[in-house]
């Protein structure tokens, strides 16, 4: 497995999202768990880091491209209320994902979490999406 691969699990995870099935970790996940999230987040840093090291060619790993700049962090009490307010405004949710600086799956799957919306039909990533709003 690719080290960029993992860090995304690893950032998904992080996020309390089951990174197979897109949905949203139960409560009690430990995934869920301050110690646990903050753990998820010092390996992506890591693995970050190794990945924007030169490889042994001497060549310099691709990253993901065009990744928003808070893309696998954690969400703090005040992007959910703003993600809340601009969500029962009405703002398009790609808007609003741009805004926070979040993918718009990110912006989903937090509504899913924070009970705002029900999880996709299939549970899954590529499940039925609000994002066409």
């Amino acid at each position: 497995m690719e080290l960029q691969i993992a860090r995304q699990i690893i950032d998904i995870l992080a996020q309390g999202i089951h990174p197979i099935t897109g949905e949203a970790m139960p409560d009690d996940s430990p995934y869920n768990a301050p110690p646990i999230i903050r753990a998820l987040h010092t390996v992506s840093r890591v693995l970050e880091s190794a990945s924007a090291s030169p490889s042994a060619d001497g060549e310099a790993p691709r990253t993901r491209r065009n990744a928003p700049p808070n893309a696998g962090k954690a969400w703090s009490g005040q992007e959910d209320a703003a993600l809340e307010i601009a969500f029962d405004a009405g703002i398009p949710l790609k808007q609003v994902a741009q805004e926070l600086g979040r993918t718009p799956f990110a912006v989903e799957q937090r509504l899913v979490k924070l009970g705002k919306i029900a999880a996709p039909a299939g549970g899954g990533r590529f499940g039925a999406s609000l994002l066409a709003n």
